[in-house]
C-alpha cells in the first residue's frame, strides 16, 4: 500500500469532516429564500390555480383549427379534409378606383394650390 495516498485520504476526509462541523456549529439561521421558489418547488399533483390544461388547450386548438378550415371550405363538417374549390372569387371591397383616384389627387392640387396662394398674400 502506498502510505502518501493513505496520508492524502485522510487529509481529505479531515476537510470534510471540518467542514461539516463548522456548519453545524454555526449559531446563524439559514438565509430564508427571497422571491421565486425553485422550480423543482411546484409539483406538477399541485391543484391549479387557473387557466387551462394542455390537454385542455390541445384540444381548443383543434376544435378552432376545424372551425376556421370550415370557413374557408377545405374541410367537411365530418373532419374529413376534402378539396373543395370556391366557385366564385370573392370581390374585393373597399379600395379606390382609378378614376376616384384621379378625382382625389385633382382635388389636392387644388387645395395645396389655394393654401400656396394665402400663405404668398
Amino acid at each position: 500500500m502506498d502510505i502518501q495516498k493513505i496520508v492524502a485520504e485522510l487529509r481529505g476526509e479531515i476537510d470534510r469532516i471540518s467542514h461539516a462541523i463548522g456548519l453545524l456549529e454555526e449559531s446563524t439561521p439559514a438565509k430564508r429564500r427571497v422571491g421565486r421558489p425553485p422550480k423543482s418547488a411546484g409539483t406538477s399533483q399541485a391543484r391549479r390555480k387557473g387557466g387551462i390544461s394542455p390537454a385542455g388547450r390541445r384540444k381548443l386548438s383543434q376544435a378552432m383549427k376545424m372551425r376556421w378550415a370550415q370557413r374557408r371550405g377545405t374541410v367537411t363538417a365530418s373532419g374529413n379534409r376534402a378539396k373543395v374549390a370556391v366557385a366564385t372569387k370573392q370581390k374585393k371591397r373597399g379600395g379606390i378606383t382609378p378614376a376616384g383616384r384621379k378625382r382625389l389627387a385633382e382635388a389636392m392640387r387644388k387645395r395645396w394650390a389655394e393654401k400656396k396662394r394665402m400663405a404668398k398674400s
